[in-house]
């Protein structure tokens, strides 16, 4: 009799723990530039989430502990993009001058809960 009446108490209770939230899903993108260093083989990474630019705000990318992110090729930037779980889409170059600028198309889902 027991295990009858805290099955019927809490049977309830179970099924709203496995209840579902509604989410809307959220398509984002983001461009990664490199442009090569003058007088070396690197490249400077910057990441183009599509955020507002100020000239005396510091919006350069950093990691986990606060420490600005640098990257040592093109190749361990996307890497990086990866970890992150952005996707990779298009590449494309851009001639400015003598020099080769490569504009890296990603894009992201994101998982948003709905307020209802």
């Amino acid at each position: 009799m027991k295990k009858l009446f805290f099955l019927i108490i809490l049977t309830p209770g179970m099924l709203q723990a496995y209840a579902q939230t509604d989410s809307v899903k959220i398509e984002q993108f983001c461009q990664l530039i490199a442009v090569p260093r003058i007088l070396s083989n690197k490249v400077t990474i910057d990441i183009d989430f599509g955020q507002e630019k100020k000239f005396w705000n510091d919006s350069r990318l950093r990691d986990r502990e606060g420490a600005v992110k640098k990257f040592n090729t093109i190749i361990d930037a996307m890497n990086f993009m990866g970890r992150e779980g952005w996707s990779f889409i298009h590449t494309y170059p851009v001639r400015n001058g003598d020099t080769e600028i490569f504009h890296f198309a990603f894009r992201k889902l994101f998982y948003i809960a709905k307020l209802q």
